[in-house]
């Protein structure tokens, strides 16, 4: 598998290869600030198979509800997130914001997170895991 995907001014370009490890929805009040609605979209990936091919990014490190570091990249120019590193979590993955896709047709998220501060209007699908809050990724880094 390979796809393509930029930031919302175009200037920052990336591909990424191999299958994603997870997609799912979170419901942290942080995702929901960033995403400006009431969830974010975050897919894991393997570093390897993730490549910058036009721009550069910013950072930043934020503070999750979890209370652990997060490395934010950025756009720059129009300031879409592109991926995010939970440090000291596994340095060999990254969480892709998979919105920044070029092609989100076959995006299905597996699980809803942080449920716990979700909006009063969603209801989970029952075709995802739930969970409360942060659940253990290092069961699906494993891959």
């Amino acid at each position: 598998m390979e796809k393509q995907g930029s930031c919302q001014c175009g200037k920052v370009k990336y591909q990424i290869c191999g299958e994603p490890i997870i997609l799912y929805r979170c419901h942290c009040t942080e995702c929901q600030k960033q995403a400006g609605s009431g969830f974010g979209m975050s897919m894991w990936v393997k570093n390897k198979d993730f490549k910058i091919t036009e721009g550069a990014l910013k950072q930043f490190i934020r503070i999750a509800d979890s209370g652990g570091k997060i490395e934010c990249f950025f756009c720059g120019d129009c300031g879409v997130r592109i991926y995010t590193k939970p440090l000291g979590l596994n340095p060999e993955h990254i969480v892709l914001k998979p919105g920044t896709l070029d092609d989100t047709s076959n995006l299905k998220p597996s699980a809803d997170i942080w449920l716990k501060s979700k909006q009063a209007w969603f209801v989970p699908p029952e075709d995802t895991e739930h969970f409360d809050g942060q659940p253990n990724f290092k069961e699906f880094l494993t891959v």
